[in-house]
């Protein structure tokens, strides 16, 4: 959503950010720490920060105002025009949670969210459909997308350079790493290669080929540049459908080749043959990445083509005048 800041500047909006959690947050959560100082802080800053919505033409909230409190908390005061984007099936946190009572207390608050809302900006066909279902009249699907100024394609490199098999993501999600674990070690057997998790932890991935490497928002464009292949593994499950593949659409951006599960959104994205392969079983695993191992000039012909995918509808440059018709209209809807 900040990637679109400018844009909306631009367009003669007055913009101010407010996020819930802080970097000291985000810190702890790389590192495997709880922060509950961070946490009370960014609800009590939120709240002040409800309080003063009145104030303007409309709001873009990500996901929802107060995780984890009852739905009648996230109401505004007034009546301020609201457009709720979501990029992550996050109502399952609640309506698939392992508590019989956090199920019964909050499974349709983010429902309630979305039912209120003016617009929903969903990130794939999955969200838009709860965002319909929970009685939201206007959902537009917008997919997840990158500034292709920041993500320049890979220079071509030497077939004599040690190819690097690569994944980007979060301690949250490097789980779904050991799903290909064992691929990539008998892969190792055939081939020179690296294998690179940006942004898991060194104890999530103990004891398997991935070398991890520390996730910064400053560079994570250039380290999603040094790999040659992008990968993302997923099982089939409810939250992971939610997913907008924003890894893919990084990978594809920088010029690379990608292996993906078949799930959600990654069919989409993921044209096989074309701009990559959709892999469900180990050997569909073993053989995607093998071919593009295997093939240099195959690995450029496939990243040219998801770049030209991703500048085509999963760039910013593509998308923001959507994101800038969508708040005007809403905002010019609740002045009337």
């Amino acid at each position: 959503m900040y990637d679109y800041l400018p844009a909306l500047r631009a367009a003669g909006f007055e913009v101010e950010a407010v996020a819930l959690l802080d970097d000291a947050y985000v810190q702890a959560l790389y590192a495997g720490r709880r922060a509950p100082v961070s946490v009370l802080r960014g609800y009590l800053q939120r709240l002040r920060a409800m309080w003063r919505t009145r104030q303007f033409d409309v709001v873009w909230l990500e996901k929802e105002l107060l995780p984890w409190l009852p739905a009648w908390v996230e109401r505004l005061p007034g009546r301020v025009p609201l457009v709720v984007d979501y990029d992550d099936a996050v109502f399952h946190r609640y309506d698939a949670h392992r508590s019989r009572l956090v199920r019964g207390l909050l499974g349709g608050r983010i429902d309630a969210v979305m039912r209120r809302a003016d617009a929903v900006t969903a990130g794939n066909a999955y969200l838009a459909e709860r965002a319909r279902r929970a009685g939201c009249q206007r959902v537009e699907t917008v997919p997840t997308v990158v500034d292709l100024d920041r993500y320049a394609a890979t220079p071509l490199r030497s077939e004599a350079a040690v190819p690097v098999i690569g994944w980007i993501g979060s301690p949250a999600t490097a789980g779904y790493l050991q799903r290909v674990a064992g691929v990539i070690e008998r892969l190792r057997k055939r081939w020179p290669l690296r294998a690179v998790a940006v942004g898991a932890r060194p104890d999530q991935i103990a004891g398997t080929p991935f070398e991890a490497v520390p996730w910064s928002a400053a560079d994570e464009a250039a380290q999603v540049a040094a790999f040659d292949i992008g990968i993302m593994p997923l099982p089939d499950a409810p939250w992971e459908r939610g997913k907008c593949g924003y890894k893919l659409i990084q990978y594809m951006a920088c010029g690379l080749p990608v292996v993906a599960s078949p799930v959600g959104v990654n069919c989409e994205l993921v044209q096989p043959g074309v701009n990559g392969a959709l892999a469900e079983s180990e050997s569909d695993w073993e053989n995607a990445l093998a071919k593009l191992l295997d093939d240099a000039a195959l690995r450029r012909r496939q990243g040219q083509a998801g770049r030209a995918r991703v500048a085509e509808w999963y760039s910013l440059q593509a998308q923001a005048p959507r994101i800038v018709g969508i708040l005007q209209d809403v905002a010019r809807r609740g002045r009337s």
